[in-house]
């Protein structure tokens, strides 16, 4: 009994080793890339050459609103995360909070954002984790939707008013693109035909009941996450809307937002890992602007500005949630 007991505390001190060695190289890994990025990023430099030119003041209040509308865009984020939990985990708007943020943290040395999932899901009980997953797969897909439907029009606009191909072939492209968005929209709102082909795969069959997760939100619940997407998709095209304004007013309101919904929808079908994209943001944010301004360097300086507000500053803030993570949590 004496070694049993024995054996259970040894157990249990490794684990706790374990975890905390886990936790240590998460944080590690993540002020090691922020550093690496910050100390190389053209981007930044940019910033810092063009922000000299503007009127301080408005540059200090751009700056500022641009902070609170990231911690509007997560504090949404969490109320929608806590939304889609609250069936099978109920958890506390805080601990929803520290969720996002520690997965953040992950997410931005991990390939399209995988990290994010485990961030979150360690603050669930172990038994709710997978679940947890596929939950959150609901509320990324209706973020997906929502970007997709705003960038296929605009990139319907952006080819019609910019590229001038011929009319038949626009057509085509019209039809195609409405389609895909009506698309889009019926699947999001009848996940349960995901779930089903799902199941219909035999290798994935025992994995029903985890599948089943998906297919509880019914419409008025989705139409109730789609609600916090869309405000998401507001708020940081909002923050994208006054830096751009600040560093290039010459460009009509209309067309910084239309071509911010064509760069979102570009960005988000590219695989990429969050602390090594801004060269891939800010080429692609050039290559779309340079039909409205040849100010390279101030499209360049937005785009680093909006990616180190929404992305580095939350993963230098979520480190300290990971530290919180219980990887060995036997709690029910």
């Amino acid at each position: 009994m004496h070694k049993i007991i024995s054996v259970q505390i040894v157990t249990g001190s490794a684990k706790k080793w374990i975890s905390w060695i886990i936790k240590a190289v998460l944080v590690t890994l993540t002020f090691v890339f922020v550093y690496r990025r910050l100390t190389n990023s053209e981007g930044l430099k940019h910033f810092t050459d063009i922000i000299t030119q503007v009127n301080r003041t408005w540059a200090i209040l751009a700056v500022s609103l641009i902070v609170v509308l990231m911690v509007f865009n997560y504090l949404l984020e969490a109320m929608k995360w806590r939304y889609l939990t609250h069936k099978w985990a109920p958890i506390t708007m805080w601990q929803s909070i520290e969720s996002i943020f520690c997965g953040l943290s992950l997410a931005i040395f991990t390939p399209n954002r995988w990290g994010e999932f485990g961030g979150r899901v360690m603050f669930l009980p172990p038994r709710r984790r997978v679940h947890g997953v596929f939950a959150m797969a609901v509320g990324t897909f209706g973020q997906l939707v929502v970007t997709c439907v705003a960038g296929t029009a605009a990139l319907l606009w952006f080819i019609y008013y910019f590229l001038h191909i011929n009319q038949w072939v626009y057509i085509a492209m019209l039809t195609t693109g409405v389609g895909f968005m009506v698309l889009m929209l019926i699947f999001y709102f009848n996940v349960r035909w995901v779930v089903f082909l799902l199941n219909s795969i035999p290798f994935l069959k025992k994995y029903h009941r985890f599948f089943d997760v998906m297919k509880r939100y019914r419409f008025k619940e989705l139409l109730h996450v789609m609600g916090y997407c869309v405000a998401r998709f507001a708020t940081y095209s909002f923050q994208y809307y006054i830096i751009m304004h600040l560093l290039v007013p010459e460009i009509a309101m209309y067309k910084i937002l239309l071509l911010t919904f064509v760069f979102f929808f570009i960005q988000s079908v590219l695989p990429t890992i969050d602390i090594v994209d801004i060269g891939v943001r800010s080429a692609t944010a050039d290559k779309l602007f340079e039909y409205v301004t040849h100010q390279h360097i101030a499209v360049m300086a937005a785009v680093a500005l909006i990616w180190f507000t929404n992305l580095i500053v939350p993963a230098i803030l979520g480190s300290v949630f990971v530290f919180k993570l219980k990887f060995f949590d036997n709690n029910l």
